[in-house]
């Protein structure tokens, strides 16, 4: 079986999906992603608001219910989780491969892949 045609996610959409896991408004979804990627990635708003158009597009996330109308709620669907799972496994594959076969010290070890 080939991969996904979505993946590799970029790092944002990666950090955008893991965030959703419980709703979030669009403020909130950009102080997430900063916390969980360690403060590498920042967004600006009209970044955020493009890519929430397209995860729409493509039903990784879905508008949620708001007590609050001022403030849009989205969380991520089925189709999110299952892509980010996706991509969580191709990297986990990667790295596991990586430690496999490279040491940090620069020193290539004896294995096959």
């Amino acid at each position: 079986m080939g991969r996904d045609k979505h993946l590799p996610l970029t790092e944002t959409v990666y950090y955008i999906l893991l965030a959703l896991h419980e709703p979030a408004h669009g403020y909130l979804i950009l102080q997430k992603v900063e916390e969980l990627s360690g403060g590498q990635v920042r967004m600006a708003a009209g970044t955020l608001y493009g890519a929430i158009e397209n995860l729409i597009k493509l039903k990784f996330i879905e508008p949620a219910g708001s007590v609050d109308s001022r403030r849009k709620v989205y969380v991520i669907t089925e189709a999110g989780r299952t892509v980010l799972s996706l991509d969580f496994e191709r990297m986990s594959h990667m790295l596991e491969t990586t430690r496999r076969i490279w040491n940090p010290d620069g020193r290539e070890r004896n294995a096959e892949i």
